[in-house]
């Protein structure tokens, strides 16, 4: 069994600011991790390999310090990594970001594909179902629970009121959600293992893509700009009897021209 795992490196959300001034984000200085929900796909993919010994390779696009999320990865038992990373790639959006994972992926042999539901650098939960759209292949989204049959996959999918089992042959994406499972740390003999290993690095001319499907040219929005969520202020606590409370919040609500 072959699984291939999409990462992405991204900004500790704890850490990032805003300019205020360009309404950009300011990045200089602040730490990089691997995507939290992709770390709770890869540990997926990594107890599937203890449990069934499948092979698993980690793939990521992105400037070349993101081989440091790569290399955590095979420092937490990963066999292969794939960094794409080219100047061509950037401005991407969700479409572009996926045209070119996808072409990537035509180069790979691959049975299971996990990604994490969304990345928290852009909360859009878009790249792993258009992934599966280019390569033509099923899809199932918020993965809680997985199991193994041969070529068939039972999947517990999450949703707002419940759950649903779904049953989906190889090969077939997965996005992953944390309560999945609980991802491990790195070791020791992993972490000395993967100090050898090589993190493959892939250009636009290294994968299966139409070149004017990618970067900017290929990526039909657009960020106008960025701003921090305004901290609300404090409410007005009314001290009065219900009846005269209630009259006194519904003129409110007609001064504001609410009802």
């Amino acid at each position: 069994m072959n699984i291939v795992v999409c990462l992405k490196q991204v900004p500790d959300t704890t850490a990032v600011k805003i300019d205020p001034k360009t309404g950009t984000l300011i990045r200089e200085g602040v730490p990089s991790i691997i995507n939290p929900e992709d770390k709770h796909a890869l540990e997926e993919a990594l107890v599937l390999k203890d449990n069934y010994g499948a092979k698993v390779t980690v793939i990521s696009m992105g400037p070349p310090q993101a081989q440091n999320a790569l290399r955590e990865a095979l420092s937490m038992g990963a066999d292969e990594a794939i960094l794409i990373t080219d100047r061509a790639f950037g401005g991407s959006d969700t479409l572009a970001t996926s045209e070119a994972l996808a072409g990537a992926l035509r180069k790979l042999d691959y049975d299971i594909i996990f990604a994490g539901r969304q990345a928290i650098d852009g909360d859009t939960a878009q790249v792993g179902p258009e992934i599966a759209e280019h390569l033509n292949i099923p899809q199932v989204t918020y993965v809680q629970e997985v199991k193994i049959n041969g070529d068939v996959l039972t999947v517990n999918r999450a949703l707002e009121d419940g759950y649903e089992i779904i049953e989906v042959k190889t090969p077939v994406l997965l996005t992953a959600i944390k309560e999945l499972n609980n991802p491990r740390y790195m070791n020791a003999r992993d972490i000395f293992a993967s100090a050898n290993k090589e993190i493959k690095i892939w250009s636009v001319n290294d994968i299966d893509v139409d070149k004017t499907r990618i970067g900017l040219a290929g990526s039909p929005t657009k960020v106008k700009k960025s701003w921090a969520k305004e901290v609300k202020g404090s409410g007005e606590l009314i001290k009065k009897p219900v009846d005269e409370a209630v009259q006194y919040v519904i003129g409110k609500l007609k001064e504001k021209h609410y009802i």
